[in-house]
This record gives structure tokens, C-alpha cells and sequence, in this order.
């Protein structure tokens, strides 16, 4: 796009359209500060889905009659989940802003988590508490980006300070990132044939053991010799067979 072409897009009629803070997002996610933007309006039309289903979550969350405080030692699994996923995304948009100056990282990993809270349909004490923490850190986290949504949102959630000047940016909570079970994959001679959950702290015998006895791993160790049982922590079993 260019003036000397009239193929530019004018923002104020972007603006008029969309709204100031729906120009800022998708600007700020479609290329880094330093890259040329190719203006796409389905770009824009997709970054203000994202925001009115912000807004609508937000709002539902803010009907409940209450909103109690999170007790992290009475979680259940799924709450630890989605709180450690909040956390993981407070430390990585935290660092996107102010290290990496890397702003469309930082929207793509707040829209993974709006999805990941959209899953998230538990509606018991802690379940709401956990909820709630996530949306108020949200629109904090967004709040650089889009601020009049951010500063009508804060106020939606009950809170009387005005965001865009008297609330800190959110920290992570390093407790809350620690994850309890893991995921890890197990190959077969280096081709991926199943995947185990087991506990952070699992001995490795307890993993090969996992690992070997998984029902879709298992059919390719019959009538094999295991030769060697390579763990790597966190990642991954590659059982060598023949």
C-alpha cells in the first residue's frame, strides 16, 4: 500500500468501524513494530471476534452473585490447570512486552488462553475463583493494547481503581507454574508410537515402566528384545527394540 498508488487505508475509517482499540490489536498482531503491515480486514474482522467474545466472557463471569478467593490448597486438577496455564501466559506476555518487544507473541498467547478459560466450565466456589483471577489478569494484560475496552472491563469485574493508571502489571506466580503430572511421548525406534501421563516427580523406573506397558506402544515390543531405554526428563521415552 502506498499514498503515490491511493491503495492506502485510511485509519479513521477504520477506526469508525471497528473502533480505536480493535485497530490497535490487529495492527500490533499482524507484524513486529520494526515490519511493514499488510492491511487485512479479515485480519480486523478476526481480532474483534476475539475481543466481543472478551467482553462476553467477562460479562457472564461478572453476573455470577460471587467471586471468591482463590485457595490454592483446595484446587482440584482441572483448576490447577487453568491456573498454571494463566501464570505461563502472565511470565510469557510479561516478557514479550518488555524484553522481547515481540507484541503479536504476546496477543497470540492471550488468545490461547481465552480459549483455554472458554473450556473451562466448572462453576464451584474455587472454580469461579480461579476464573475470575483469570479474566482480571487478562485485561491487565491486554490493557497496553487495548485500553477502553480494558478500562470498561476492569470495572465490569467490580473493581473501582481506575486500570490505566493505579493497578501493577500482573507477576507470575512461580508456585503456580509447577506442573504436577507431565505428558511425555514414547517412540519405538524414534518413530512416535504413544504417549503417557505420569507424575512430575515419577522415578524413572516408574516412567519405563509406563512407557513400555502403554497398549499402543506394547504391540511393537512383542516378540522384541528391548535393547536400551532412553529417558529424556520432561520430553520424551525412545524405546530401542530388535
Amino acid at each position: 500500500m502506498s499514498k503515490s498508488k491511493n491503495n492506502g487505508v485510511d485509519p479513521r475509517t477504520m477506526i469508525a468501524r471497528y473502533g480505536a482499540d480493535t485497530v490497535r490489536l490487529f495492527s500490533m498482531f499482524a507484524a513486529p513494530p520494526e515490519q511493514s503491515l499488510e492491511w487485512n480486514e479479515a485480519g480486523v474482522e478476526g481480532m474483534s471476534r476475539f475481543l466481543r467474545r472478551f467482553w462476553r466472557e467477562v460479562v457472564q463471569h461478572a453476573a455470577q452473585p460471587d467471586h471468591p478467593s482463590v485457595d490454592v490448597a483446595a484446587l482440584t486438577p482441572a483448576q490447577k490447570e487453568l491456573r498454571r496455564a494463566l501464570h505461563e501466559t502472565i511470565a510469557k506476555v510479561g516478557d514479550d512486552y518488555g524484553r522481547r518487544l515481540s507484541f503479536n507473541t504476546a496477543i497470540a498467547a492471550l488468545m490461547e488462553l481465552l480459549n483455554t478459560l472458554q473450556k473451562f466450565d466448572d462453576m464451584s466456589d474455587q472454580g469461579r475463583a480461579v476464573r475470575h483471577e483469570a479474566l482480571q489478569a487478562m485485561v491487565l494484560l491486554l490493557n497496553p493494547v487495548t485500553p477502553h475496552i480494558c478500562h470498561a472491563l476492569w470495572q465490569v469485574l467490580g473493581n473501582a481503581e481506575c486500570v490505566l493508571e493505579d493497578v501493577p502489571f500482573p507477576q507470575a506466580d512461580a508456585a503456580a507454574r509447577v506442573r504436577d503430572r507431565l505428558t511425555l511421548a514414547v517412540q519405538v525406534n524414534g518413530k512416535l508410537r504413544g504417549t503417557i501421563e505420569v507424575a512430575a516427580d515419577a522415578t524413572r523406573e516408574t516412567i519405563e515402566a509406563a512407557a513400555q506397558a502403554e497398549p499402543n506402544v506394547a504391540q511393537f515390543l512383542k516378540d522384541q528384545s528391548v535393547r536400551k531405554l532412553i529417558v529424556v526428563p520432561g520430553k520424551v521415552v525412545n524405546i530401542v527394540v530388535g
